[in-house]
């Protein structure tokens, strides 16, 4: 099927659209909010392009009606979110910050009252800095005080919202943001990057059971990884452990622990000289192992690995993202604007591993999927993106051989609603269905906008039964 060609995905199929707090909100020191890691690591010279940084970003905390509008017109049946944890809890524990918890009723009744269904991610990366000054994820506290914090969002807000996602990617959080430092709070380690990967995943499986412990029926409690299915680009043998290293940092140091119950094999002969891993207590991967109603994926793009020098030559010193492996971009592949690869099919691999590795796999909403393109307003002030239609059109399409393979996939939020501010890139990549206008604030639908309204009224149409009419119609014909 080619392009416009209407996309077959099931009746019931749910689509929506996602942002995260701090790239989006703005308004940093209003309303009581406390200081975050990134507010810490975007004023920290040399961390972010340009030192940009979110302190007004989308200035949605004062123009969500706005924005609540643009997802109406687009027909959307969801919108995912993140709170603002030191919006909550500005010191990440103690009594919660009323004001703060007022700006996402105010969201969420606007959500509903147009027809959307919130889908609440409660931690997508801004720690509250007083925690990351105690010792951040390193500490097992934070994942208690995690825990709470779910619990006053939950009783604030679970009334009205029923999908909750307890966190986004523990991958970015813990090794970008503890091992590689390329996001806050910039840090470079290994027992400290693992231990904060563990106790992500701790904070995940306590919130779980908070939330189910004040659950209301119709509520659906999930968590959100970024997964790429990941290969060796040759059958020398060391790519192919180089690619297993991979495919151990990337996927299964979360999905294993979530999914089953267990540390992946290779963990501790892969990190044995980093950590003895006394941050795994016992009955921890119990409690990370916690039920899931839905599990989210965020998918991107593949990765292709070969085996590399370590950066540091004493495995006692290095990071734990220093595995020997390099990511390989292949002659003349089509690159996004952050210079990820191109592979709609690759969604489909994952999605199809994830339910052999894990018969029990829990249905699966795909909460992010995206590309950043170079976007300009012409001189008719449109802002046309084709590369990013190809892009969403190859990858919707990627899930229905998913939904056949038996993977059961019920809805996909594109990332994401608005140009944001993309965390070190700052506001030099451009992910957004609808162009922000930094300087004026001003929104402007692109054509992947229009394209996507056009997707989901034709999917919702295609959906509805066609009346029988004429002669020979009876009410029996009607009733089937």
């Amino acid at each position: 099927m080619g392009l416009g060609d209407q996309i077959d995905l099931p009746a019931g199929f749910e689509f929506g659209v996602a942002t995260a707090s701090y790239q989006i909100e703005g308004a940093v020191d209003e309303d009581g909010r406390g200081r975050s890691i990134w507010d810490t690591f975007s004023h920290t010279p040399g961390r972010t392009h340009d030192a940009d940084t979110g302190d007004v970003a989308c200035d949605h905390y004062h123009r969500y009606l706005e924005d609540v509008e643009l997802m109406r017109d687009l027909g959307v049946d969801s919108y995912r979110f993140s709170i603002a944890w030191p919006r909550v809890q500005p010191d990440g524990k103690g009594a919660p910050n009323k004001v703060g918890l007022d700006f996402y009723e105010r969201l969420v009744d606007a959500l509903l009252s147009e027809g959307i269904a919130p889908a609440i991610t409660l931690y997508h990366w801004d720690l509250p800095q007083a925690l990351e000054d105690l010792g951040g994820w390193r500490e097992r506290d934070t994942a208690r005080r995690f825990a709470e914090y779910a619990s006053i969002v939950h009783d604030r807000l679970g009334d009205r919202a029923h999908r909750w996602i307890t966190l986004n990617e523990p991958y970015c959080s813990s090794i970008i943001g503890y091992a590689i430092g390329r996001h806050a709070p910039g840090a470079r380690e290994g027992h400290g990057a693992l231990a904060a990967a563990h106790h992500l995943l701790l904070g995940h499986g306590l919130a779980v059971r908070a939330l189910r412990e004040s659950a209301r029926p119709g509520d659906q409690i999930g968590v959100t990884l970024n997964l790429q299915p990941v290969s060796a680009t040759s059958e020398n043998s060391a790519d192919v452990d180089a690619a297993a290293r991979a495919l151990l940092i990337s996927d299964l140091l979360f999905t294993d622990p979530v999914l089953a119950g267990r540390y992946p094999e290779l963990a501790r002969p892969t990190y044995g000289a980093l950590t003895d891993f006394s941050f795994l207590h016992d009955g921890d991967l119990e409690t990370i192992a916690a039920r899931l109603d839905f599990l989210g994926v965020n998918y991107y793009y593949p990765s292709r690995i070969a085996a590399a020098d370590y950066a540091e030559p004493d495995p006692a010193k290095r990071t734990a993202a220093d595995l020997g492996t390099k990511e390989v971009i292949y002659d003349r592949e089509e690159l996004t604007a952050m210079g990820w690869p191109i592979d709609p099919d690759g969604l489909t691999r994952v999605l199809t591993w994830l339910k052999t590795s894990y018969p029990q796999l829990p249905p699966v909403y795909i909460t992010e999927n995206g590309r950043a393109c170079p976007d300009v307003i012409d001189e008719h002030g449109q802002v046309d993106d084709p590369d990013r239609v190809r892009y969403l059109d190859a990858h919707l399409r990627a899930i229905k051989p998913a939904i056949d393979a038996g993977v059961d996939v019920r809805g996909y939020y594109c990332w994401s609603l608005l140009d944001n501010f993309e965390w070190a890139r700052g506001y030099a990549m451009r992910f957004g269905l609808v162009y922000t206008d930094y300087p004026t604030q001003r929104r402007i639908p692109k054509s992947s906008y229009h394209w996507f309204r056009s997707v989901i009224a034709a999917a919702k149409a295609s959906w509805q039964p066609t009346p029988l009419t004429g002669e020979g119609a009876t009410n029996d014909d009607r009733a089937g």
